[in-house]
C-alpha cells in the first residue's frame, strides 16, 4: 500500500507540474463547451424562436397576393418586410444585403389571375365528377402562374433552406385551397361563401403535440446545453492522452522502467496508480464542467444543464468513460517511441474518433457506411450512455447495454497494453 501511495504521490506532483497538459486538459474543453453550445443553442433559436427576416417584392396587384403575405404572416415562421415593387431582381439583391435579411421572394405579377383561373378549372373538373356540370362552367385552360422567385443568402444551409421552402409552399397551398373552396361554394350556391364557414372550412382542427421518447415520461424538450455538455465532456476526458501519454513515454526514455526493475516492486503498482491519479483528474473534470452547465450558463443567456435522475447511473458512466480514456492513453504511450509520436498519433486519433462516434457530427447525419465504423469508437458508446442519461432521462439499467461494450473496450485496451509492456521487458 506504501509503494501504491508513494507512486500516486509521484505522479500527482508530475500532473501538476504539467500547465500545458493541465490546460489541455480543463481550460480547452471548457472553451469548447461554452463556444459550441453558444453557436448551437443561437440556430436552435433562430428556427425554433426567432423570426426569419423575409424580404417580399409584391409585384401582383390583385387582392391574392396580400392574402399570401397574410398567410406567411400567420404560419409565424417570418418577420416580413415588404419593399418597392418596381425593384429588379439585381436590386433586389442589394436591398438584402442592406437589410440583412435571409430571404427574399419576388410575387409573380400574374400571380392573382393565375390562382383565380387555377382555382376555377379545378373546381369545374371536381364538379363534373359528380355530374353537376352546366353551362355556367367553361371550360377554360388556367394561366401558367409565373414562379415564384426566392432568394437567399448563400450562407444558409441545405437543409434549413427546405424549412423555408416548406414555410413558403404552405402558404401557397393555404392560398389554392381557399380559393377551390370559394369557387366550387359560389358554382353551388350562387352566392358568395360566409367568412365563418371559410374559417371553419381551412383552419387547422388538428394539432401535433411533440413530446420527447424520454423513458421517465418526461416531457421537457432536451436543449443545445443537454447535446453538448456530455459530448464535450467525454472528448476531454480522452484528450487527457496528450499529458498521460506523454509521460509513459517520457518515463521510457528517462530510464524509469529499468529503475523500478531494480527495486522490489512491479511496474503494474506505476500503471495502478497512473490509473487512480487520472480516474481523480477525468472526474474533475465531469465535475467542472457539469457545474459550468448547471450555474454559469444560465447567466450568459445558455439553457441549464439538468442533471438526469439517476446520479448513480452518471457516476457509473463517468467513472467508466474516465477509465476507458486513461486505459487509451496509457495505451498510446506505450508503443509510442517518442513524445512527439504519443501526442501527434493521441491527439489525431481522438479527433477522428470523435467525428466518427457522434461527438463532432451528429450520428444520425452519418451515412450508412459508417454504422460498423461508428460501433468501434469507444467514444459512441460513453456518448451513447450520457445521452440515455441526458436526453432519454434513463436509468443504469436503460444504459446498461451501452455501458458493456464500455468495459469490454477497457479489458482490450488494457490486455493489449500489457502484452505491449511484455514485448519491451518492462514488465
Amino acid at each position: 500500500m506504501f509503494k501504491l501511495w508513494a507512486t500516486i504521490r509521484k505522479d500527482t506532483l508530475l500532473l501538476i507540474r504539467d500547465k500545458v497538459g493541465l490546460i489541455l486538459m480543463f481550460v480547452m474543453p471548457i472553451a469548447l463547451v461554452l463556444v459550441i453550445t453558444s453557436i448551437q443553442n443561437s440556430t436552435f433559436e433562430l428556427v425554433n424562436e426567432n423570426k426569419i427576416p423575409l424580404l417580399v417584392c409584391n409585384k401582383d396587384a390583385g387582392k391574392t397576393g396580400a392574402e399570401f403575405i397574410s398567410a406567411l404572416k400567420q404560419i409565424g415562421m417570418f418577420e416580413i418586410t415588404q419593399v418597392s415593387n418596381s425593384l429588379s431582381t439585381e436590386a433586389l439583391n442589394t436591398t438584402m444585403h442592406e437589410k440583412d435579411a435571409l430571404v427574399a421572394i419576388v410575387i409573380p405579377a400574374n400571380f392573382s389571375s393565375a390562382i383565380n383561373e387555377k382555382s376555377i378549372e379545378l373546381s369545374s373538373k371536381a364538379l363534373q365528377e359528380f355530374g353537376l356540370s352546366s353551362d355556367s362552367l367553361k371550360k377554360k385552360e388556367a394561366k401558367k402562374i409565373n414562379s415564384i422567385i426566392c432568394m437567399y443568402n448563400p450562407v444558409l444551409q441545405q437543409s434549413f433552406l427546405q424549412s423555408i421552402n416548406g414555410g413558403l409552399s404552405s402558404a401557397v397551398q393555404i392560398i389554392e385551397g381557399k380559393k377551390l373552396v370559394q369557387h366550387m361554394y359560389v358554382t353551388l350556391n350562387e352566392k358568395p361563401m360566409p367568412e365563418t364557414l371559410q374559417m371553419e372550412i381551412l383552419q387547422k382542427n388538428i394539432s401535433i403535440e411533440e413530446i420527447p421518447a424520454a423513458k421517465d415520461g418526461s416531457k421537457s424538450i432536451p436543449n443545445a446545453t443537454q447535446h453538448n455538455v456530455p459530448a464535450w465532456t467525454i472528448f476531454a476526458m480522452f484528450f487527457i492522452v496528450i499529458s498521460l501519454g506523454g509521460s509513459v513515454v517520457k518515463e521510457k526514455l528517462s530510464g524509469s522502467y529499468i529503475r523500478l526493475k531494480t527495486l522490489p516492486t512491479n511496474y503494474l503498482v506505476g500503471l495502478l496508480s497512473k490509473q487512480i491519479t487520472f480516474l481523480v483528474v477525468t472526474l474533475s473534470q465531469v465535475f467542472v464542467i457539469f457545474s459550468l452547465g448547471i450555474w454559469l450558463f444560465p447567466h450568459i443567456g445558455l439553457p441549464k444543464l439538468n442533471l438526469p435522475a439517476d446520479l448513480i447511473g452518471l457516476l457509473v458512466i463517468s467513472l467508466l468513460s474516465g477509465w476507458c480514456a486513461i486505459s487509451y492513453a496509457i495505451c498510446v504511450g506505450t508503443f509510442a517511441q517518442t513524445q512527439e509520436q504519443a501526442n501527434g498519433f493521441g491527439a489525431v486519433s481522438i479527433v477522428i474518433l470523435a467525428a466518427v462516434s457522434g461527438i463532432l457530427v451528429p450520428s444520425f447525419a452519418m451515412p450508412q457506411s459508417f454504422a460498423v465504423i461508428m460501433k468501434c469508437s469507444p467514444l459512441y458508446w460513453c456518448l451513447e450512455s450520457y445521452y440515455g442519461l441526458f436526453l432519454e432521462r434513463g436509468s443504469l439499467t436503460d444504459i446498461l447495454e451501452n455501458a458493456l461494450p464500455i468495459i469490454g473496450f477497457i479489458i482490450i485496451i488494457q490486455g493489449i497494453t500489457i502484452v505491449g509492456l511484455k514485448k519491451k521487458n518492462l514488465i
